[in-house]
């Protein structure tokens, strides 16, 4: 399929738009060709590679005017966004390939043809116009929507086994089934392709440039999955482009696979453009990692099933130490920066929990309804009770408290406060002003969960995640690998990049959790009306949906669907 690029109208081209406007409140059902063709003037623009230009509309997606006067680099990006529209509203949200810039590049017959594991297999390879659908819930009118390219083995291959030279590299915190990914994406390439050059980076993105290049066989890789951690090492930050594509390009790698969450995966990104720019034979394969579950597109991320198993220990010990006690509160802390899944599925998951508070659902202290209300209540009811907590919950609360001033790590991530303690030292100056008897367990779980091994579940998909990066790197794509409805895709970097997947409060998952834990919602009918506000414009990418009217309203209906299996 043809890619489509963005070609901005001048602002005084009020008749061409009125023209083009026209044109788009056409019925999409009755449209089963192309879409026009742009005007001629508007060709002129320059390309880095041969695709089909559509000239927009300026008002037809809301960040065009921002796009029109952002810097040079963000009008560049969207030489990076392909688009192809089908019948019925289908719209193909597609990744980079290496024609896209080397257009001559050979083909190989794929080495799986010949391998003797797949030979009972009834198809080998994916078919090149399978897709799968951001959103499987529909109407029988509605329109087909977005769609992202299906992952799996392509009949064709752009690199030959001998000729691969493959790097791996970990960056940010720790999260449960790094090296479970790791070992089968060293394992995948030897096994599957016959790679035998593969190599390891050391502690994140400035090992490319500040460490040796580690040598990863089938065998030094054979049991660190059983091994919380990444024995690669990690850090945040250290991401210099120029000086990572220096020296890739002086190594002759030409397959790297980055194992990150959002921030990284930006990084990946990056290093994309600069070796595109290049015009080297190079596929970038992003793995989004991140125990918080906040990677936008995709249904979950790898170790969280495990993180949610193992938060249930944290929260088993909360609920003996306030059984045990005289109006006993146990208070754990869960991880959970800007989205509180962990400590939502935790909860629902416990039915000990009493209150759970996460980002995303805003609280306050004090006076009629407040959570302080609702703990001395719930003690002369039940004598004791559980609260979990995600460490992004009620930041807003400490800092006016603390009148503190906003810090940030290495990777650009907002320090937070501890809010554990914060509520800890509140709910006992209460009760103390209240002269009523009571104790406290306040257990932070945080560091426990992230460096524990993968449970079996999780140890299965960083496999076939890693087994889907491997085959669309063969392929010569360039793309974020992950899960969408229950199918493997290949996702462009900027759409897991762009925006953060968060639990939706007006969503049926929140609405049981308030039935398990019969806590008050705590929500003002301001909160109610800015979460459906922010649900409507959740995953909604920045870039490519100005393309048509009829491509808009498809990004804007897969965008309003949960991407998380929020069922």
């Amino acid at each position: 399929m043809a890619s489509s690029h963005i070609i901005l109208p001048p602002d005084d081209d009020d008749e061409e738009q009125r023209r083009l406007e026209e044109e788009e409140d056409e019925d999409p059902w009755a449209r089963s060709g192309p879409p026009p063709a742009a005007p001629e003037h508007a060709m002129k623009a320059a390309l880095p590679f041969s695709a089909t230009c559509v000239r927009i509309s300026r008002d037809s997606y809301p960040n065009l005017r921002a796009l029109r006067n952002a810097s040079s680099v963000s009008l560049a990006d969207a030489a990076y966004v392909k688009i192809s529209e089908g019948d019925f509203g289908y719209v193909l949200d597609d990744v980079p390939h290496l024609v896209d810039h080397l257009p001559d590049a050979p083909t190989y017959p794929n080495p799986l043809q010949d391998h003797p594991a797949y030979s009972t297999v009834k198809q080998y390879f994916v078919n090149e116009d399978d897709t799968v659908p951001q959103k499987v819930v529909v109407q029988k009118n509605s329109r087909r929507g977005v769609h992202f390219r299906r992952a799996g083995p392509r009949q064709k291959v752009y690199f030959e086994s001998d000729e691969v030279k493959a790097c791996i590299v970990t960056c940010g915190g720790l999260c449960p089934g790094l090296n479970t990914v790791i070992r089968e994406l060293v394992c995948g390439l030897a096994h599957m392709y016959n790679v035998s050059k593969i190599y390891g980076i050391q502690n994140g993105y400035k090992g490319f440039y500040s460490s040796n290049y580690l040598t990863l066989t089938p065998k030094s890789v054979d049991d660190i999955h059983k091994r919380g951690g990444t024995v690669l090492g990690t850090s945040r930050g250290g991401h210099d482009t120029k000086k990572i594509v220096d020296n890739i390009q002086d190594r002759g790698i030409n397959q790297v696979y980055i194992i990150g969450g959002d921030g990284t995966q930006k990084g990946a990104y990056e290093i994309f453009k600069e070796i595109r720019k290049r015009g080297l034979k190079v596929s970038v394969a992003g793995i989004p990692k991140t125990i918080d579950n906040d990677i936008a597109i995709i249904d979950k991320s790898f170790g969280f099933d495990t993180a949610v198993e193992e938060a249930q220990r944290a929260i088993d010990s909360a609920h003996v130490e306030a059984c045990s006690a005289e109006n006993g509160i146990g208070l754990v802390k869960l991880m959970g920066r800007y989205s509180g899944f962990i400590a939502m599925y935790a909860t629902l998951a416990s039915r000990d929990v009493d209150c759970c508070l996460i980002p995303e659902s805003p609280f306050y202290m004090d006076g009629e309804g407040g959570l302080l209300q609702y703990v001395e209540r719930r003690l002369k009811e039940n004598k004791h009770m559980v609260i979990v907590v995600a460490e992004g919950a009620g930041q807003d609360l400490i800092a006016k408290s603390l009148s503190t001033s906003e810090q940030q790590d290495a990777s650009g991530n907002k320090l937070l406060l501890d809010i554990g303690l914060w509520l800890t030292h509140k709910i006992k100056d209460h009760f103390k002003s209240k002269k009523m008897e009571m104790t406290i367990k306040y257990i932070d779980p945080t560091y426990m969960i992230r460096a524990i091994p993968s449970n079996a579940s999780d140890n299965v998909y960083c496999t076939l995640l890693a087994h889907s990066a491997i085959h669309g790197a063969m392929a010569g794509y360039s793309f974020t690998v992950g899960n969408v409805n229950g199918r493997h895709a290949y996702i462009p970097f900027y759409r897991v990049t762009s925006t953060r997947n968060k639990v939706k409060i007006t969503d049926r998952m929140w609405a049981r959790l308030l039935s398990s834990t019969n806590q008050p919602s705590f929500l003002s009918q301001k909160d109610i009306d800015e979460a459906k506000e922010n649900d409507r414009t959740a995953n909604k990418p920045p870039l490519p949906t100005g393309l048509s009217h009829h491509v808009a309203n498809s990004f804007d209906q897969s965008a309003s669907s949960s991407s998380n299996s929020q069922i």
